[in-house]
């Protein structure tokens, strides 16, 4: 089964942590991601800050307008995704549990199903 999983956080507890101890997570996360590469279906990517988001949405007077910043207004971010393919939710959960990020106050890893419109006609 395919899953979407977000790698989220929160800008201001990022930028609390120590530089040297980012960049050892940092290491740690490329690991993960050789570590896991089978259950991976695509190569993700990682996002620029929030700060480069743009975003069209709908504006008052009904058309779609142009706006700075993500849509959302929830306090934690977006860095990253990719797709996984595994055999169900439970081995979703257990790869998502090892993300090395989430010793980082504020990091969560949402896990998506994904629509499988193959049968569609």
């Amino acid at each position: 089964m395919k899953y979407v999983i977000m790698f989220t956080s929160r800008p201001e507890l990022d930028e609390a942590v120590p530089p040297e101890r980012a960049q050892a997570v940092y290491a740690a996360t490329f690991q993960w991601f050789q570590d896991n590469a089978s259950a991976f279906a695509d190569s993700g990517a990682e996002l620029e800050p929030p700060s480069t988001a743009t975003t069209v949405k709908t504006g008052d007077s009904g058309e779609p307008v142009v706006v700075d910043g993500p849509f959302s207004e929830a306090k934690e971010s977006i860095g990253g995704f990719s797709i996984i393919d595994v055999p169900d939710l439970d081995a979703a959960i257990a790869l998502a549990r090892t993300w090395p990020s989430l010793e980082f106050p504020g990091v969560a890893v949402e896990i998506r199903p994904i629509v499988d419109h193959s049968g569609d006609s």
